[in-house]
């Protein structure tokens, strides 16, 4: 009779008292393709972590190189490069299809930037600018738009941002604790994380992304477990101290926007206790002021000052964006060439502008960075591609807009990090523009907004 229960079959069983005979060790090239094996078939079932994948990339450092002129290649772009790559194979092979309204979101960005690369003095400089702006706002958005298919796949790549902001916000602390970071009034005490001193408000770009999400988190938490608030708290304050840290103030204006944006739109009694518990530790703040505490209270209030008094930053930013305004002027339908602003700079600014920034770390030592850019990305879309380039944003953002409207679900958090992430990337464009490290993150936080706004699934099916 068979013993079904017997590991071994007839052939294999050992004779009647002979040892059976020892497993053989695997060898180790096969357990590598064992694992690589699994690894390909895990992102073949959830193409998502490769989204995260390429989040998480964006932490290694961008190099001595970055911000000098000339085209700069980060890790974040390289991994974007794969995520376009495996999002048009699966859509050549037809595993995903692509959604309605991608071509009115998309199609009049790709004809604004094909109209002012053609319309350009230099179209050979102008194409790097093309190909960039085609990354940023079209390639890499849609390519998380076919990889992230349900509501799992958004969950991954909202933790890797999460992951991503912790990493550089425990990394920032550690900076301004111990004089490793940027230079500010001859102190290394600025958070930094491991951009350096030369992409200055990355880190803070990056840990805002992940304090908005985690905001959501903590909003829903309760139907996820007992530690589940109490974790997602904890993540908000080491957050909210390497925000302090940064001494970014365009960055605190865009969150502080965001965030109230968020809780408004959660619960509005939230929104008015919360209100009031970030007003008293305002007022209790100046008390325990001191190293670089005092900094922070020092870099907030000189943002009432901003416009009777700036600081030399600030009226570099006033000057920039009048010389962005003037190359419009000269040239209102299709600007001066993406990729053209510095090239042009000299000639509209005035005198008062001054030649560059000054930035020092210990990693780096002392650059001074030319001023590429105007640091408004609206006034970098008008001076470069002109009206035609600012209309074809403007139908960019509107299509989203009508997209997360029609598909509005105040108790989906998908639909909530959505709203405040694109909330929060619209106020920053009024003080920065993209560029360095984080514009592989902005081209994905892009695409998880599209996914919310142009997803062919309606609200009904978008609870948490």
């Amino acid at each position: 009779m068979t013993d079904y229960a017997s590991p071994f079959t007839w052939s294999e069983a050992p004779a009647a008292g002979r040892p059976a005979p020892a497993h053989r060790a695997v060898p180790a090239h096969r357990k590598r393709r064992a694992a690589a094996a699994r690894a390909v078939r895990v992102v073949a079932e959830r193409p998502s972590w490769l989204v995260a994948a390429a989040v998480l990339s964006i932490a290694i450092p961008p190099g001595t190189h970055a911000f000098r002129p000339g085209v700069q290649v980060a890790a974040g772009d390289v991994a974007c490069v794969l995520l376009v790559l495996a999002a048009t194979y699966l859509l050549v092979t037809r595993r995903v299809t692509m959604p309605s309204a991608a071509l009115p979101a998309f199609g009049p960005l790709v004809a604004a930037f094909g109209v002012s690369t053609v319309c350009s003095a230099d179209i050979l400089a102008s194409l790097p600018g093309f190909v960039r702006n085609a990354q940023i706002f079209v390639l890499v958005p849609l390519a998380v738009v076919l990889l992230v298919r349900d509501r799992r796949d958004l969950a991954i790549v909202c933790s890797a941002v999460v992951a991503l902001g912790l990493g550089e916000a425990g990394y920032g602390i550690w900076q301004s604790a111990t004089g490793n970071g940027a230079s500010l009034n001859g102190e290394n005490i600025r958070a930094v994380g491991s951009f350096g001193a030369v992409d200055v408000m990355a880190m803070s770009i990056v840990t805002a992304m992940a304090f908005l999400i985690l905001t959501v988190f903590a909003l829903y938490a309760p139907g996820r477990g007992r530690a589940a608030r109490p974790a997602a708290l904890l993540g908000l304050g080491v957050l909210s101290v390497a925000l302090a840290l940064a001494l970014s103030r365009g960055t605190w204006l865009a969150l502080g926007a965001a965030a109230l944006l968020t809780l408004v739109l959660f619960n509005r009694w939230t929104a008015v206790k919360v209100l009031a518990c970030c007003a008293a530790l305002l007022l209790v703040a100046p008390v325990f002021a001191g190293g670089g505490s005092a900094a922070v209270l020092d870099r907030a209030g000189s943002i009432a000052g901003s416009i009777s008094d700036p600081d030399r930053s600030v009226a570099d930013r006033y000057h920039l964006w009048a010389t962005a305004v003037r190359m419009w002027e000269d040239h209102p339908v299709a600007g001066v060439g993406p990729k053209n602003f510095a090239a042009y700079r000299d000639t509209y600014a005035g005198i008062e502008l001054s030649s560059g920034s000054e930035t020092a770390d210990p990693v780096h030592g002392y650059i001074r960075q030319p001023l590429l850019s105007p640091h408004n990305e609206y006034l970098l879309f008008l001076s470069e591609q002109g009206v035609v380039g600012l209309a074809g944003l403007a139908a960019f953002v509107g299509v989203l807009l009508a997209g997360l409207w029609s598909r509005r679900r105040v108790r989906d958090p998908f639909w909530l990090v959505s709203v405040s992430l694109l909330a929060f990337l619209l106020v920053n464009f009024l003080y920065a523009d993209l560029g360095g490290s984080t514009c592989a993150l902005f081209a994905i936080v892009l695409g998880i907004v599209a996914c919310r706004a142009l997803g062919e699934h309606g609200p009904a099916e978008a609870r948490p």
